[in-house]
């Protein structure tokens, strides 16, 4: 039992840390090809934007080993997903801000970034598991 959870956990930071470099990629890029009004602001939602759908598509089978089909099902599980995602959104983009801030020219913006989502996905996969994936392990 125990090995199972500690694979478990091993597999959800790995994931963790699949979606996080996909954010941090998309977040880079859209800074690279736009530095006008509101740059971060976007950057930052694109990456979210990004992360998530690859953070789902991941949680979904190897995590929470949820084999429902159906457009209806995978919508609405999305769609609590998404929501749980709204709280632990609001860590992960108030650690980047905060860094962004306290950081001469917003150089440990990224670093702000990845705490924020280390913590928040240690809180989403409680929300999770209780609300999206109610049969999880």
């Amino acid at each position: 039992m125990k090995a199972a959870r500690i694979g478990l956990a091993v597999r959800y930071a790995a994931f963790g840390a699949v979606a996080t470099a996909a954010n941090l990629a998309a977040q880079w890029l859209g800074l690279r090809l736009y530095g006008g009004v509101h740059a971060l602001a976007l950057a930052m939602a694109a990456g979210t934007g990004v992360g998530l759908v690859t953070k789902y598509a991941l949680d979904k089978q190897w995590i929470f080993n949820d084999r429902s089909t159906g457009l209806a099902t995978h919508g609405r599980k999305f769609s609590l997903y998404t929501l749980m995602g709204v709280v632990t959104t609001g860590i992960f983009w108030g650690m980047e801000l905060l860094f962004d801030a306290i950081s001469p020219g917003g150089r440990l913006r990224f670093v702000g970034a990845v705490i924020g989502l280390v913590i928040g996905y240690a809180v989403k996969y409680r929300l999770d598991r209780k609300f999206v994936f109610e049969a999880a392990p």
